[in-house]
């Protein structure tokens, strides 16, 4: 017998990387901003929760766009519709800390660039939906975990959908982990007329 499983209804997560290094000016920016946090809790997030209207990472915000529109166009294919970039901001991690289990609400898309990362770095994911059984696993693969992680590296962009979970372990290597976190939301025409199921918003 020949056996074809075909995954349904998949949640895509889109792996990037700038493919280039960050400019003294950038790498400057972030160490100043760790002078400027608020107490997250686990670990620290900048103040300035907008943190890609700064004009010092205008190339970085264009470079992030470029991988929004891709995820809307490519895995989504939605017309008439463009993807924005809403709050952004810088995370800190250091030894002993960590990023709690969260999703985003009032966000579309999310996503992370990582900017200071070292080799044992890793985002978590995970299925928030109740099992009815469970039974002793001795396979795990991506149809039967309820949880999944990524190694990241500097430069790393990571898209995801908002309501996806997530976290980050708590982190034993003696560095700070520093990474650019961000929302978006849709504008555009959604829905046809003359279903009744337009929504224009701009």
């Amino acid at each position: 017998m020949k056996f074809n499983i075909e995954p349904i209804f998949p949640i895509s997560v889109q792996f990037s990387n700038i493919e280039r290094a960050f400019t003294k000016k950038e790498l400057n920016f972030f160490k100043t901003y760790e002078n400027k946090t608020s107490k997250n809790i686990g670990n620290y997030s900048s103040k300035n929760n907008y943190i890609l209207n700064e004009i010092t990472l205008k190339t970085l915000k264009k470079e992030i766009s470029n991988c929004i529109n891709n995820y809307v166009n490519q895995v989504m294919c939605y017309e008439n519709v463009d993807v924005y970039i809403t709050q952004s901001w810088l995370n800190y991690t250091k030894q002993n800390e960590s990023h709690h289990v969260h999703e985003h609400p009032n966000s579309f898309l999310s996503g992370v660039l990582y900017l200071q990362t070292c080799e044992e770095d890793k985002i978590y994911f995970y299925k928030k939906k109740y099992q009815q059984i469970s039974p002793n696993i001795k396979n795990w693969n991506n149809y039967n975990s309820s949880s999944w992680w990524f190694p990241v590296k500097n430069g790393d962009i990571i898209l995801f959908p908002s309501e996806l979970t997530h976290s980050v372990d708590i982190k034993k290597q003696n560095n700070t982990r520093i990474s650019l976190a961000f929302n978006t939301f849709v504008k555009g025409t959604l829905g046809l007329n003359v279903e009744l199921t337009e929504l224009i918003l701009t």
